[in-house]
């Protein structure tokens, strides 16, 4: 059972004071049979009142303000997290059974907002690829593999490429981007086929074995398996989501669970770092550092500029 040690610090820092600042955090991890969270601490800057509820999707939220001029924030959550290894389905389960279970969900409320497909330009260029890779007699569990596979194969791994914004029509034109893109492309292929799948945030920790993604947060998917129940799919390597993954939170996409993400009133000149370090049992830390790259300001009213850190976390 692998022991993380896992700090996100993120800073912001203002040209001119900021006021009336509002923000909501998603930082708390997911604490369940797969992740045991042995220790956590938060600490924001100015020492605000913090209010919290756990959301539709089933993540711990926290929201709070911060009413006086400030040139400064700073938000880190420190905690320490115990992970097990997870079981990979052994799909006896015969197929056809498998997608008549899949199909009777469709009327489930829980799995609608895991299934909904929203379209778009290149959509019919995407089935052709989804009906050639979806075989007749493939497990649910199989086919999900397959579209990651043709992910990992077909897209090119390119930091920088793509912004928070990037549409699926973008990112499947481009044939390239970074771990948030590709799980946007893995969760349109696999609801396409009616299997219901969900938005993964969270960290990836494989120390020196060179997996993408590494000392960053990251993202990647999880599909339901009738018979199993949901599973993580990694397309950005390849893999099933295992011991390596810590998961922070999950959606219908990244804008469900982004870390952090808010309003101010002040000028828009500023600037974004976002520190990720990763220590492990064997003593070594992996530290990740971004400037700017994961800001995103938009005029909302009075001088008020939205900030949502996205998870791409410096492009990973």
């Amino acid at each position: 059972m692998p022991r993380f040690q896992i700090k996100h610090i993120t800073r912001y820092t203002y040209r001119e004071p900021a006021r009336e600042s509002a923000s909501q955090i998603i930082l708390y991890p997911i604490s369940d049979e797969g992740q045991e969270i042995l220790k956590y601490q938060l600490s924001i800057s100015g020492d605000p009142l913090l209010a919290s509820y756990t959301d539709h999707f089933g993540n711990k939220v926290q929201t709070f303000t911060r009413i006086e001029p400030h040139y400064e924030m700073t938000i880190e959550s420190d905690f320490t997290v115990i992970t097990h290894s997870k079981i990979i389905p052994d799909d006896e389960l015969a197929s056809q059974e498998s997608w008549k279970q899949l199909a009777s969900l469709h009327t489930n409320i829980s799995f609608l907002d895991y299934l909904k497909q929203d379209n778009f330009q290149s959509l019919p260029e995407l089935k052709r690829v989804i009906e050639s890779l979806h075989k007749v007699n493939c497990s649910p569990f199989k086919t999900t593999l397959n579209f990651c596979d043709y992910i990992f194969t077909n897209f090119n791994y390119i930091k920088g490429i793509t912004t928070v914004e990037s549409t699926v029509d973008e990112i499947w034109k481009l044939k390239a981007g970074v771990c948030q893109d590709f799980a946007h492309i893995l969760l349109t292929m696999v609801r396409s086929v009616g299997i219901p799948a969900r938005y993964v945030s969270g960290y990836i920790c494989p120390n020196k074995n060179g997996m993408r993604g590494i000392g960053a947060t990251h993202a990647w998917i999880e599909a339901y398996i009738p018979n199993f129940g949901w599973i993580g799919i990694d397309p950005t390597n390849n893999c099933v989501a295992n011991e390596q993954h810590v998961r922070l939170a999950v959606g219908r996409n990244f804008s469900d669970c982004s870390p952090v993400k808010g309003v101010f009133k002040g000028n828009s000149d500023h600037k974004l770092e976002v520190i990720v370090s990763v220590g492990y049992e064997d003593g070594s830390v992996i530290e990740e550092q971004s400037t700017d790259a994961i800001l995103e300001p938009v005029y909302v009213s009075n001088s008020a500029f939205e900030i949502k850190q996205s998870q791409q976390q410096s492009q990973q």
